[in-house]
């Protein structure tokens, strides 16, 4: 087995309640790296077509990457995975922290949770030993309290990854938690990880990940530490908070629901009250950073006192990043910082989403303030925009699915769908996965990264544009919806590396692009070249695609949100009378990846290009509508 990995998986059978290792096949991570290349592989391979997310039949897995827990810089993440139950595709959610280094620790490079507990359960590992305990007692149970219980029973030196009460109720916002406030949060895997019965994983391990060329590892990191780029030090000193006043600005953050401007409905100085200074000068604000990370742009801080006073770890939250910031704030007009700190908690501790709520927050607002829902309908709650009392009453309401919270605990698309399709214009979502916080009229790249990849409406999978020294981007306006395509390829195919690898986008954007295959070669011994990256990259992210393809999925149907692209445009502000033109884009990447541009299928002779020969037996059977 190559270095970079611990050489195996655990099968875990809910259903039979066993528990089997496999080693894992050294081709196949050559091929697909890690993380969620490995997994789409290996669930295309082995779940049937069309299984119930919630059902038995899906795989939730959790893997990570070769350069996970290794010196290589920031190589902190692990994957979830499985099929969604917001998109009926592929789902995958990305997380850092520490709980995907130590499960590598623990003997285990990934999990695979097939079949349903008949009651609830918590795995358990330790130094390359597993067994499933009974969590009843457990159930129930916030992500706080969970990790206090644990920790109390198993030690200090056990790490965790949980669902909250929203997982257990199976909100389709529902994340995966760990270190108390970290989130993987998109795709509602919390959900999978909920219908499973599964509370958490608690993993504890002290083994080594074996390193190709410690030295070269080591040197690797010292050297790339001094070619950070400037976006580093903005991490380094405010975390992503540091950039939410300018993006408010800009256009890039949504404003009013998608529906407004920064300049015109959420000025500088509201704009100043939940970005960079503000936020770090919090009581006894300290900075948190990831296993391996040299960048620490989380915080920890304190806000004990007041009308949004923190209720958990006394006193004490994680700070909010610029998702949470501009969901709950710009996109709602919330200019009240200890609201969203507050908002922040509850989320966090019931295991929800906060861009999803955020989105679904803002699309109940609209709703409200233009008569199509009735004080009733929101249990007499005066849901407008700034509302901070109303904000956080119905964020409760949702997370413990009380009340109207009921009716949008499952998000946005599913609301507008029980609402008999109530004000589709204010429904801002693709393909059932709620928009995060960057806005494709300021940087179009972005609607095809949300039209168009496995996992849509998401932000960390390449396309804005920016991309880390070395990349050799084509210059070109960014409001030339043609020509742009080969750039596109290069940041999508990067980035699916990045993710597979275990490695952080802050790092990848922080430092020289080359830092990707030199530290995947002096972890694993393989001899990468960048162009072998954006081979690998587009492989796994024809895998991720071709998983929906056998689901009958073509991205092409999707819906897009009118006010995603500028239709109409906006009046005023930095991106006043801007549309996309999605068409152009999608179909200049389309042809860039030669895939058919009415199915999305992939050519034959690209599939083999991509050493992908299984794909080209199954071709035949994939029936998906064709669009003109």
């Amino acid at each position: 087995m190559a270095n970079g990995y611990m050489g195996s998986i655990l099968n875990v059978d809910l259903t039979k309640r066993t528990i089997t290792e496999e080693v894992l096949d050294e081709q196949l991570c050559r091929d697909y790296i890690g993380g969620y290349g490995l997994g789409a592989k290996l669930l295309y391979d082995r779940m049937p077509a069309h299984a119930d997310p919630l059902g038995p039949d899906n795989i939730l897995g959790f893997l990570t990457g070769p350069l996970t827990g290794t010196p290589a810089l920031i190589g902190s993440r692990f994957v979830v995975f499985g099929k969604s139950p917001k998109t009926g595709g592929w789902g995958d959610a990305n997380c850092g922290g520490y709980w995907g280094p130590h499960l590598k620790f623990a003997g285990f490079d990934g999990l695979l949770f097939t079949g349903v507990a008949d009651r609830p359960v918590y795995l358990l590992i330790e130094e390359g030993e597993a067994e499933l305990r009974d969590a009843a007692d457990l159930w129930g149970k916030n992500v706080s309290e969970l990790e206090d219980l644990l920790i109390a029973r198993h030690g200090n030196d056990i790490q965790v990854v949980s669902i909250g009460p929203a997982g257990e109720k199976l909100s389709l916002m529902a994340s995966v938690m760990n270190d108390r406030e970290r989130a993987a949060g998109r795709s509602g895997l919390g959900a999978v990880m909920g219908s499973k019965k599964l509370k958490a994983i608690v993993v504890r391990g002290r083994m080594n990940v074996p390193v190709h060329d410690p030295k070269k590892i080591n040197q690797l990191r010292r050297d790339t530490i001094r070619q950070r780029t400037g976006f580093y030090d903005i991490l380094h000193k405010w975390g992503t908070a540091g950039i939410t006043h300018d993006s408010a600005l800009s256009g890039d953050s949504p404003v009013r629901n998608w529906g407004g401007s920064g300049p015109g409905d959420f000025p500088s100085p509201r704009a100043r009250r939940i970005s960079d200074d503000a936020v770090i000068g919090v009581q006894d604000y300290k900075a948190y950073a990831c296993y391996g990370c040299t960048i620490g742009c989380g915080g920890k801080m304190r806000q004990d006192q007041g009308d949004y006073a923190l209720e958990l770890n006394d006193g004490v939250g994680h700070k909010p990043e610029y998702e949470t910031l501009c969901m709950a704030g710009t996109n709602l007009l919330n200019d009240d910082l200890p609201s969203i700190i507050k908002f922040n908690e509850l989320c966090n501790a019931a295991g929800l989403d906060t861009i999803s709520v955020g989105a679904t927050l803002g699309y109940i607002i609209e709703l409200y303030e233009n008569g199509l829902l009735k004080p009733r309908q929101v249990d007499g709650l005066e849901m407008k925009w700034g509302n901070a009392p109303a904000i956080l009453a119905m964020t409760k309401k949702i997370a413990e699915r009380e009340g109207a919270g009921d009716l949008f605990a499952d998000g946005v698309k599913a609301a507008w769908v029980k609402l008999g399709q109530l004000g589709t214009e204010y429904a801002i979502h693709v393909g059932g996965e709620e928009l995060p916080a960057h806005d494709p009229r300021f940087t179009p790249g972005l609607a095809t990264t949300y039209a168009l990849t496995a996992t849509p409406g998401r932000h960390t999978q390449g396309g804005e544009l920016l991309g880390p020294p070395g990349l050799e981007l084509k210059p070109v306006d960014k409001y030339t919806y043609t020509g742009q395509a080969e750039n596109h390829w290069k940041l999508v195919t990067t980035m699916e590396v990045c993710s597979a690898a275990g490695l952080c986008m802050f790092g990848y954007l922080s430092y020289p692009v080359q830092a990707i295959p030199d530290q995947l070669n002096a972890v694993t011994g393989w001899n990468l070249t960048l162009e072998d990256v954006f081979h690998t990259g587009e492989r796994i992210y024809t895998m991720r695609h071709l998983f929906n393809l056998r689901e009958g999925q073509n991205p092409l149907t999707r819906n897009i949100p009118g006010r995603m692209i500028g239709t109409p445009p906006l009046a005023e502000g930095n991106v006043k009378g801007v549309t996309v033109d999605l068409q152009s884009l999608n179909r200049d990447f389309m042809q860039q990846l030669d895939w058919d541009v009415h199915t999305t299928i992939p050519s034959e002779g690209r599939l083999r290009d991509l050493g992908m020969t299984f794909a080209v037996k199954d071709r035949p059977a994939w029936r998906v509508p064709s669009v003109n």
